[in-house]
């Protein structure tokens, strides 16, 4: 071990210096905003974790006990003792709880690099010290006020000696004396309950008033007697005039020196407010998949031929996001949700066309081809990972303008460390206990108290509070938890080991993986409320474990349906595809839930003989898919419709029409509502119209016909479904809550360059020429730089130089020469940790290292 290890560091940087790589490794990964660039040494390391943006980071990445021991030792004196913290945070009195949970505290503010130094001198950064000591215009956490040295630093000498003399201690020489005097009698248990025991009544009652915070009140110019007992002593000191304050000192004594009101070295614990079999958890969730799936493909279906158009600033208006609403027989926010869902998938997206609108990505026909447990997993994964929060929608953004469904502004970095945060503490409970929300929203705010620069606690509506509160819906919608409880997919899903005790649904197989690749990616190391974000690899080895428990749990899709005499079709249960898809153009829905049920209209039927279907076609489609006979009325309303489909036909003359039967025509001429289109006849089997096509077909239709569109060949065209797609598509990519942390490649090579950069900078040099100010680089002669490198080659030594690469950036690096020839030296730079070949045209100077 170095020297340096031994003695007490001076600096942050000398105590980065003598951490180990592990340690080094556990501050990169925790505030990865320190490796973005990689420091060149410690010292810039140190300087970075210094800086204000920095250490707000880290700040406010602390749990609530970890942070009030950072605001304790704000109030501290610095450097303080662990002894010193200790009396702050347990009391006089002395709190177990607290004494036991406070050594993993001041660990982990060492381990953030926001506390540095032995335990008998415990320094805080000073950025943090700054952010969290009490200042007239931002007030501690503690409550606690300035100093008594900090509140007399402007007061007159004379009057200090009377405040002194007043409470009852001889008079000093100096002022700084006094100080030290009064700061003694403050701090000292036994005179201060004497002084204080003879206090007016209503002196103690305003001490108690200010006591814990804010230590700041308002006396007039001629203060009542209590008061003036009070200042005559010093208990209260004058800071502006009509202002005064509680010396810290002072309120540390009437708190029996706690730092703060109430500690709380422990989590709160997540309680559950209710306890379900786990079998029907599973049932339950796997339910809500299956109504996620036909939500999601009912919306998807409804945009098929082009969906709602873009709004210039982008996304869904409030019209369309309502229609929507209605279509999918939900609420609004609901709506919303599964837009932005189908979206974070990469099911929908813009067409990019002049008249953009929404649309089906070419991606969305490959999630069909899915089978129904895969396409869950999709989409529960992407809602695990996306940044996009849909409950913001219908809110205003800081410019006051709405924020609407799929449009920008709706990104919140935060959203899935809190989807992760809440189901995992989910995970923590009991197989099958469902969480009392506001249990789940106290633990988050123990963890991260620290909201948008509030330093007095989280709020109720601050945003983590309110991206909980959305987690946990969202989470039922998609059959992630069941009736409140993660389910056993959703455990999967997080890469959970089963709760104790747990036993899988019937028929819902292992979470085990079940072949040499499907390793479930559980952390078996850390506690189960304590799993990590899994790797984007794990996430689909995740996720296919999630889609093999929930497999069994859904419904299986039938090949059948029950024709009715009313034009009615009952569908029992989902519908295999092809008989869904056909069913969906052949008929319309009447009515949604465990059983869906279809009309039959002249309207549905044209519509499948446009679709190409003929005649026979679809009474042998019925016959086949049928448990009962296909009821008569159904039977003629086929062949009543097909009799009379296609016996018009429309072109573009604009438009034409034209028949075979002439009486027909002069039936459509005579009648009125046909003025609208402005017929006339050009031959006694053809009419012709101003309208373009599409027009005249549904101005036919209006009437009661039943035209059919025809090509320019004359053949009759075939409208298919599912026809508009956007061209391919990327899923939105997840905003970042800052830079990503380093994975352990990264975090080797960082160490290694900042260790060798760190040597580079500190090893110890024998002076060249004349001592040099500001450590600005050694300048040596062409030919001592050679002389220098050639000695070297020949001893074997470590040399420091100076370079300046091609781009003109300078840097110091230790280097052993090995081979000097043709203007090149060839050495291992020990600060790239590799063999290099450096021009000696570029090496500003050169010079040998101490031999210490």
């Amino acid at each position: 071990m170095s020297p340096e290890a031994h003695s007490a560091p001076r600096s942050l940087a000398e105590a980065l210096r003598a951490r180990d790589d592990a340690s080094l490794a556990a501050l990169l990964r925790s505030r990865p905003d320190l490796i973005t660039p990689v420091p060149t040494d410690l010292t810039q390391l140190a300087t970075r974790a210094g800086t204000r943006a920095s250490v707000l980071r880290a700040l406010e990445r602390l749990d609530r006990f970890a942070l009030q021991t950072a605001e304790a030792l704000a109030v501290a004196p610095d450097p303080a003792s662990y002894d010193t913290l200790l009396g702050l945070m347990a009391g006089d009195a002395g709190d177990e709880t607290v004494a036991r949970a406070l050594p993993r505290a001041v660990a982990t503010l060492r381990e953030q690099a926001l506390v540095w130094g032995d335990d008998d001198r415990l320094r805080l950064v000073r950025t943090a010290r700054e952010l969290l000591a009490p200042s007239p215009q931002h007030p501690s956490p503690t409550g606690l006020g300035p100093t008594v040295q900090e509140a007399t630093s402007g007061m007159s000498p004379g009057r200090i000696q009377d405040i002194v003399t007043t409470a009852g201690l001889p008079s000093t020489h100096d002022s700084v004396s006094a100080v030290a005097a009064l700061t003694g009698l403050f701090t000292h248990r036994r005179k201060m309950a004497k002084l204080l025991a003879g206090a007016p009544e209503a002196a103690r009652e305003v001490l108690s008033r200010l006591v814990w915070g804010p230590p700041y009140g308002q006396v007039t110019a001629d203060p009542a007697a209590h008061l003036r007992w009070l200042l005559d002593r010093g208990l209260l000191l004058p800071t502006a005039p009509g202002t005064v304050v509680l010396p810290r000192e002072v309120a540390l004594h009437l708190r029996e020196g706690r730092a703060h009101r109430a500690p709380e070295p422990l989590p709160p614990a997540v309680a559950p407010a209710a306890t379900h079999s786990p079998q029907v958890v599973d049932a339950t969730a796997a339910g809500q998949a299956y109504t996620a799936l036909a939500t999601v493909e009912e919306l998807l279906k409804d945009w098929d031929e082009g969906g709602p158009a873009v709004l210039r600033a982008g996304g869904l208006s409030v019209r369309d996001l309502k229609r929507t609403a209605v279509a999918l027989d939900v609420s609004e926010p609901v709506a919303a949700f599964w837009a932005e869902l189908a979206y974070a998938a990469g099911l929908i997206a813009s067409d990019g066309e002049a008249d953009e609108r929404y649309a089906a990505t070419p991606a969305y026909d490959e999630w069909l081809e899915l089978p129904p447990a895969e396409r869950w997993a999709r989409l529960a994964r992407a809602w695990l990972a996306a940044t996009r929060t849909p409950g913001l929608v219908g809110g205003r953004d800081a410019k006051d303008r709405t924020l609407s469904a799929l449009g920008p502004g709706l990104d919140r970095s935060a959203a899935p460390e809190v989807r992760h945060r809440v189901l995992s503490l989910l995970a923590a409970l009991p197989q099958g206990a469902a969480p009392d929300a506001e249990s789940v929203l106290a633990r988050l705010r123990w963890e991260r108290p620290l909201r948008g620069g509030q330093r007095d606690g989280a709020r109720d509506d601050d945003l983590r509070s309110r991206l909980a509160r959305w987690t946990l819906s969202e989470a039922e919608l998609l059959g992630v938890t069941g009736r409140g409880a993660l389910s056993s997919q959703g455990r999967a899903l997080l890469g959970a080991p089963a709760a104790p005790g747990a036993s899988a649904a019937p028929g819902a197989g292992s979470a085990e993986p079940t072949g040499p690749g499907d390793k479930l990616p559980v952390h078996h190391h850390r506690a189960p409320e304590r799993l990590a974000p899994l790797s984007p690899a794990e996430q689909g080895v995740a996720a296919a474990a999630a889609a093999r428990l929930l497999a069994p749990l859904l419904p299986e899709p039938l090949d059948h349906v029950l024709l009715q005499a009313d034009l009615t079709a009952v569908a029992p249960g989902p519908l295999r595809r092809p008989l869904a898809d056909m069913l969906g153009v052949l008929a319309d829905v009447e009515s949604k839930g465990g059983a869906t049920v279809y009309r039959f209209t002249p309207a549905s039927v044209r519509r499948a003989l446009d679709a190409g279907r003929t005649t026979a076609d679809l009474h042998a489609f019925l016959a086949e898919h049928s448990r009962t006979p296909v009821p008569q009325p159904l039977a003629y309303l086929i062949d009543d419709v097909a009799r009379r489909h296609g016996h018009l036909r429309v072109g573009a003359a604009s438009a034409y029409v034209r028949c075979d039967d002439d009486a027909l025509l002069n039936e459509i001429l005579a009648d009125k509502r046909a003025a609208a289109l402005r017929l006339r006849r050009l031959a006694p089997t053809v009419l012709a119209a101003p309208a373009d096509p599409a027009t005249l077909l549904e101005g036919l239709r209006a009437m009661g016909y039943a035209p059919a569109a025809e090509s320019a060949e004359g053949d009759v065209l075939i409208t298919r479904a599912h026809a508009h797609r956007t061209p391919p598509r990327t899923a939105p990519e997840p905003v970042p809550d800052g830079p990503p942390p380093p994975d352990a490649t990264l975090l080797t090579a960082a160490i290694r360059a900042i260790r060798a950069g760190d040597l580079a900078a500190t090893t110890p040099r024998k002076p060249v020429g004349e001592p040099l100010a500001g450590g600005e680089l050694p300048r040596t002669s062409a030919a001592e730089t050679l002389a220098t490198m050639q000695a070297a080659v020949l001893t074997g030594d470590s040399v420091w130089i100076g370079y300046v690469n091609a781009e003109g950036a300078a840097s110091q690096r230790v280097i052993a020469p090995i081979r000097v020839e043709g203007g090149f030296v060839t050495a291992y730079d020990h600060t790239a940790d590799e063999v290099r070949t450096f021009p000696l045209h570029r090496i500003t100077g050169v010079a040998e290292l101490a031999d210490d």
